[in-house]
């Protein structure tokens, strides 16, 4: 039995942060990071407004589509980095908001690859028969956790929300064929954030040093994104058989256009096959891939029977691979 999404839902917070606002806090240009990014603006979260908020917004729309009330939710899975608070899980926070009584309900850290992470998790309950009903949630309100100094890493982010419902497939040549997941800990340092755990717990020396925000390497994240993602992509080909050829549609994460443009290239895979919209919201992390999913769906560009290569990397490094048939 396989594990098929049946409903898709986003949410993106109403402020727009342009390129040109940005003009105004760190000395960068707006030529300059469509340039290196192909970001031109990205969405800010609401005074007030919580990681959960977020997730609640993208998660009733997935389950409307799902025709699936909260109750019959047997899992909540929550692929975030910036939770409502460090502990309890966002996922708690979020079950209890939905109404998800029956659900159990846990977040998953694998930064901007939590999404795909988190399908891989569910598909597995699913599979098994231990659950029928499970929500996937991706989101992240990244402007809390960024240097708005350091402009090397300000200009990349914005907030969402991205929102996955899966079911057993009625029929078994559709739904998550695959995933192939991965993870470097010798890469941890590249992309972090040094400050706020049992390493180097809040004091004030840790804020004077601005050790709470958002670290990056934006080369070496380049260099390891474009090779473990093409390695990752001829990973889910060989083991289904497949060839560029057979690929419908690229939902990938939304980190950098030009990160995009290097693996599609490496593989032979058309940049048409992609949908792409991070010149509207920027790098979303864990949020990116469910809401491109989403846009995609909800624009009529996906029909049944397409298939789906799915990408995505994050800090850990911790990258990975799917193929679904819609």
């Amino acid at each position: 039995m396989r594990a098929h999404i049946i409903g898709t839902g986003s949410y993106v917070p109403e402020k727009v942060v342009t390129n040109r606002d940005l003009e105004k806090l760190v000395e960068t240009t707006d030529e300059w990071i469509v340039e290196r990014t192909g970001i031109r603006e990205r969405r800010m979260a609401a005074p007030g407004e919580n990681t959960s908020d977020m997730a609640l917004k993208a998660a009733v729309r997935a389950l409307e589509m799902a025709s699936t009330r909260a109750d019959e939710l047997d899992l909540v899975i929550v692929g975030t980095v910036t939770p409502d608070m460090p502990m309890p899980a966002c996922a708690a926070f979020l079950a209890h908001k939905l109404g998800a009584t029956k659900a159990f309900a846990f977040d998953l850290s694998a930064a901007c690859a939590g999404s795909l992470f988190g399908l891989s998790v569910a598909s597995q309950f699913i599979e098994t028969g231990r659950a029928k009903r499970v929500l996937v949630v991706g989101v992240e309100l990244l402007t809390r956790i960024i240097d708005w100094k350091d402009r090397n890493t300000c200009v990349l982010f914005g907030d969402a929300a991205g929102a996955m419902v899966l079911g057993p497939s009625k029929d078994d040549a559709r739904g998550i064929i695959s995933t192939h997941l991965h993870t470097d800990g010798a890469q941890t340092g590249i992309l972090c954030i040094p400050g706020g755990g049992s390493k180097t717990p809040v004091s004030h020396e840790m804020v004077d040093q601005r050790l709470q925000y958002v670290s990056m390497n934006g080369r070496d994240v380049y260099k390891f994104a474009v090779r473990a993602l093409s390695d990752a992509i001829g990973e889910a080909f060989a083991a289904n058989n497949l060839t560029a050829d057979h690929i419908t549609h690229i939902v990938a994460h939304q980190a950098n256009v030009r990160i995009i443009d290097a693996v599609l290239d490496r593989v032979k895979l058309p940049k048409e096959k992609a949908f792409l919209n991070i010149d509207k919201y920027g790098n979303t992390s864990s949020a990116s891939l469910p809401m491109t999913l989403d846009e995609a769906n909800r624009s009529g560009r996906l029909a049944p029977n397409d298939t789906i290569l799915m990408m995505a990397i994050g800090a850990g490094m911790s990258w990975g691979s799917a193929i679904v048939r819609w």
